[in-house]
């Protein structure tokens, strides 16, 4: 990998971390009156379904795109470092590779970054960005 190279992947990392992080202080926003944390919510249940398209619908109208709280920079990051250790520990697969894994799941956020902005005011800015 080139010096470029490297530097669109750190650059593209660092715009990713920050639209998370927005995206996290954007959401508590919203739920604030309800005292729930935007990492919190149980994306698989009928009321957590209900927080995240409200919240969905107020994050592409504000910030321009949207990210579940699975998506998030930190949730990404736990989960690498999870199976990180789990495959240290010797309780993975034989075959784990660690830097697959997060890869995959990265182009499926930053995929679903994109999409978020579908027929949006800012599907421009986002298509073809990572």
């Amino acid at each position: 990998m080139n010096a470029d190279e490297f530097r669109d992947y750190c650059l593209g990392f660092i715009f990713y971390k920050y639209l998370s992080e927005r995206q996290h202080l954007y959401a508590n926003e919203i739920l604030a009156e309800d005292r729930i944390d935007f990492l919190e919510l149980d994306e698989s249940s009928q009321e957590g379904q209900e927080y995240l398209e409200a919240i969905k619908e107020e994050s592409i109208a504000s910030l321009g795109y949207f990210l579940k709280p699975s998506e998030l920079f930190s949730s990404l990051a736990e989960r690498a470092l999870g199976a990180k250790k789990a495959h240290e520990e010797n309780l993975a697969d034989e075959d784990f590779e660690s830097s697959n894994f997060i890869l995959d799941d990265l182009a499926q956020v930053l995929n679903s970054i994109e999409r978020s902005t579908m027929g949006k005011d800012s599907e421009e800015d986002f298509d073809h960005l990572f």
